[in-house]
Formats: structure tokens, C-alpha cells, sequence
């Protein structure tokens, strides 16, 4: 069905893709794995038409495209679900599958019986318990996300290209989408399934397509997929497992947690202990309460109750920057959204949270702050050509 051929991008000075070759066949899942960085993302983009490649070709059906923008993909076939969902929370169900593509009535006027009751037989095609009607900040993200997917079968979709789409879902929930990947299968529909989750490419996979650095890193036939053989793809070596380091248990305790009631649950209590050096796990369902606890600690959402004590000395964290001239930090879970300012450049967002020390007296120190964004650029391995492009560009 598509061919791509000596695909590169380069975003500056900063090479995501390097001569990258690909078939997807007609009614195939088709996965492709990679670490971060590896080029998953800016591929499915130049097939998305989001980005235009500066070298390379793409193939539809033997004959050679070329997508202008992301309207040239859709009119192919082509339509991607992206990690970060794109529903519009004030619509209902039905006014999200036709976005942008609306059936109109007499005159100027939507038709919405026509489109409600066209989008009921797609819904009723997924095997989904929602109704055209529903509004979309009421739905959960797995039935948002069944929104899109919605929409994508409304555009007669040839290639379905899902990105990371159980990220952010429960087991049940990561069954019945995997379920609805084999529907569509037998239906046709070919899916690009991009995603770090083994196990699910080992279920519903075909052929897997692996990436490292921006480049080929090789091809796994059915037969060929295993664990195994997926890492080794991935990372270019065996992975062995080593012991892990055992907890001092002597280690001095630095955070202490008591009584924390969180505003969404309000009449249940938190308490733990985390020692110097120590790794601690929270595990739970989607909705369980994590991302609540560890944002009332923080001071995003200030709990109901309990109290934090860091190093023996209580703490009142009110709101985050407490939080932060106490020595805790948050990494969120959506880094988009809450993690980054992406129209900022790098330097910037690096430097946002420690600039009290690049400006004692009011005003950056600005040759400061750039070589302590360039020396953590470095640490952590961040694929910038400058410091000073824009977070969106990463």
C-alpha cells in the first residue's frame, strides 16, 4: 500500500531521520518501535503530511506523493491518533466525528440528524457504548480516544497510524482497543501501531519496523517478533538483567508523608516513607488517586489534610514554588501541557524553575544561566542543535 523510501528530516542541525526505508502492505498491523528520539514520531508526521521530508520519497499504490499538508493525507487515506488527543471538549460526540467536514442541510444550516445518525453506525461498528449525543468532556480519554478513531473510519481510512495509544490507559481498557485493532484488520484497515509496550506489538503485530538514532535498525517477520528480539533491535545490543542495589535499611528517612488526604479523596489517607537514595514505586489503576497524591505534595493541589515533612522539618507547601525551595521537584505526566513552555526556547524552560540564582538583584545573568543550560543539555543527552530554539522544536 505505501511505500517510503531514503526518507531524511533534519531539523536544523539536528538529524531525526536518515535515509529510512519502509513497505506497509494492505490490511497488515505494522509496528514500529524505537527509544525516545529514535525518529517514530517525526516519520508518522511525514506520513501524516504534519512535515515534508528534505530527501526521500513516498509511494501510494506504486506511485509517487507528495503531501503539501496534512489535508493531501486524509484525501489519501492517511489519518493519525495522535499521544495527545485532539477532541474539542465542548462538542458532542457526533460534532467531533465531523469536524471540519460538517453535513449541511437546507441553506447554511447543519444537518444534524444526517450526521448523528451517521455517526451511531460507526459507533455501533466499534462495539463502543456511547451515543452521538454524549458530551466529550464527560467521556474517559480511552472513549475520547474511541472518538477519533471514530472519526477516522467516517473519512473511509485506509492507513490508521496510532501513536502510543495505550499510554494512558487501563488494562481493560488497552484490551478492548487491541480487540478493536484486529476488527479493523479483518475489516481492511491497515494500522501503523507505534508504540514501547512489547507485549501488545507481540499480540497484535505482523511485522515490526525498528528505528534507532533516526535510522533503520531492522525488520522482524511474525515468526521473528519476541521480546527478545525487539530490544535487541531497539538498542543494538543483549540486555541483561542485573541484581537490583538493595536499600540501606539503616538510610536516614527524608520524606515522610502522614494523614494526606487529597481534594478528590477526601476521606482516604496517604502515609509513607522514602529514605535517602531509595526509589519508591506508587503503583495503581488509571483514577486511583497517584497523580493526585503527588501533586498535593507538590502544592499543584493543596491537600485537605495530613502534613509533609522533609528531613525532620515539617513543611507548608501551599503551591509549587514551595515545593521547590523546599527540594522537591515534579516531573508531570503530561510534559506538554504542564511540563514545558514550548514557545520558550531551551534555555529558558531549563533555567525557568533554578532563576532566582541567575538574578539576585532582578535582572538574568544571561551568560550564567546559558552555560548552565548548556551543561545539562549535555548531561541529560538532549538532541538540540542550539539552546536557544524553541522547546516546540524538540
Amino acid at each position: 500500500m505505501i511505500e517510503v523510501q531514503g526518507i531524511t528530516k533534519r531539523f536544523g542541525g539536528v538529524t531525526a531521520l536518515s535515509d529510512v526505508y519502509a513497505e506497509i502492505h494492505d490490511g497488515e498491523v505494522v509496528a514500529v518501535i524505537g527509544e525516545n528520539g529514535a525518529g517514530k514520531s517525526t516519520l508518522m508526521k511525514i506520513l501524516a503530511g504534519v512535515y515534508k521530508a528534505d530527501a526521500g520519497s513516498i509511494l501510494i499504490d506504486e506511485q509517487p506523493i507528495r503531501f503539501r499538508s496534512p489535508s493531501d493525507a486524509l484525501a489519501a487515506g492517511i489519518r493519525v491518533i495522535y499521544q495527545e488527543l485532539s477532541v474539542l471538549d465542548n462538542l458532542d460526540v457526533a460534532s467531533n466525528v465531523y469536524l471540519g467536514r460538517e453535513i449541511l442541510g437546507s441553506g447554511i444550516l447543519l444537518d444534524r440528524r444526517e450526521m448523528e445518525s451517521e455517526t451511531a453506525r460507526i459507533l455501533k461498528r466499534l462495539d463502543v457504548n456511547l451515543k452521538p449525543r454524549d458530551r466529550v468532556a464527560d467521556l474517559s480519554l480511552a472513549e475520547r480516544q474511541l472518538v477519533e478513531i471514530a472519526r477516522a473510519l467516517s473519512m473511509k481510512v485506509r492507513l490508521l497510524i496510532l501513536d502510543e495509544p495505550t499510554s494512558s490507559l487501563t488494562l481493560d481498557e488497552t484490551r478492548k482497543l487491541l480487540d478493536l485493532v484486529r476488527e479493523l484488520k479483518y475489516s481492511g484497515v491497515t494500522v501503523l501501531y507505534v508504540s514501547h509496550r512489547l507485549d501488545e506489538i507481540l499480540e497484535i503485530a505482523d511485522r515490526v519496523i525498528g528505528l534507532r538514532d533516526g535510522k533503520n535498525a531492522g525488520e522482524l517477520t511474525k515468526k521473528q517478533i519476541t521480546h527478545d528480539a525487539m530490544v535487541r533491535m531497539m538498542v543494538g545490543r543483549d540486555i541483561t538483567a542485573t541484581e537490583p542495589r538493595a536499600t540501606n535499611p539503616d538510610a536516614v528517612t527524608r520524606l515522610q508523608v502522614r494523614g494526606l488526604r487529597t481534594q478528590r479523596f477526601p476521606n482516604q489517607s496517604i502515609d509513607l516513607d522514602l529514605r535517602g537514595g531509595e526509589i519508591l514505586g506508587v503503583a495503581g489503576l488509571v483514577g486511583s488517586g497517584r497523580t493526585e497524591a503527588v501533586e498535593a505534595i507538590f502544592g499543584i493541589t493543596p491537600p485537605v489534610g495530613g502534613q509533609v515533612s522533609l528531613d525532620g522539618q515539617t513543611i507548608q507547601v501551599r503551591k509549587p514554588i514551595d515545593a521547590i525551595n523546599a527540594g522537591i521537584c515534579l516531573i508531570p505526566e503530561d510534559r506538554r501541557k504542564n511540563g514545558l513552555s514550548i514557545t520558550m526556547t531551551v534555555k529558558e524552560n531549563i533555567s525557568m524553575p533554578s532563576l532566582a540564582k541567575f538574578a539576585p538583584l532582578g535582572f538574568i545573568k544571561r551568560r550564567a544561566e546559558a552555560t548552565w543550560a548548556r551543561a545539562q543539555v549535555e548531561r541529560f543527552g538532549v538532541k538540540t542543535e542550539s539552546i536557544n530554539l524553541p522547546a516546540l522544536n524538540l
